[in-house]
């Protein structure tokens, strides 16, 4: 083997090393475990809210839509089940940031969730009929 031989090789190797932690973060994706579009208003009703208002969260297969919040699209990475709570990990990219959020969720009852977001932050979401 020549001095390019072991020169490509060397680039095509570090090619398949760098590349594997981007495929295997895509191989632990997970859907959510809701679906459906979830109103942040009037949250304490019974039942699916039958107004939504225009502040709502929507989740979608691996992703999840805030029409409440600063960041509008979500990518989920990671789903794990944690006794009664769901432990995610999305990540978004505004164009200037990119960054990735941990939080956990809990399911109420089949009309109510519950994020527990970074900093204590904690959302009631309420299904749209």
């Amino acid at each position: 083997m020549n001095a390019s031989d072991r020169k490509f090789c060397a680039i095509c190797l570090t090619a398949a090393i760098v590349s594997l932690p981007i495929i295997a973060g895509f191989a632990v994706a997970g859907s959510y475990p809701v679906s459906g579009k979830w109103t942040y208003e009037n949250t304490d009703g019974d039942g699916p809210a039958q107004e939504c208002g225009k502040r709502i969260m929507e989740f979608a297969g691996e992703r999840r839509f805030d029409k409440g919040g600063g960041v509008p699209d979500y990518r989920n990475l990671s789903v794990s089940r944690i006794g009664s709570e769901y432990r995610l990990v999305d990540e978004f990219n505004t164009g200037q940031i990119r960054a990735r959020l941990d939080y956990t969720m809990r399911i109420i009852d089949g009309d109510h969730i519950e994020l527990k977001l970074p900093q204590g932050k904690t959302i009631v979401l309420r299904r749209c009929a």
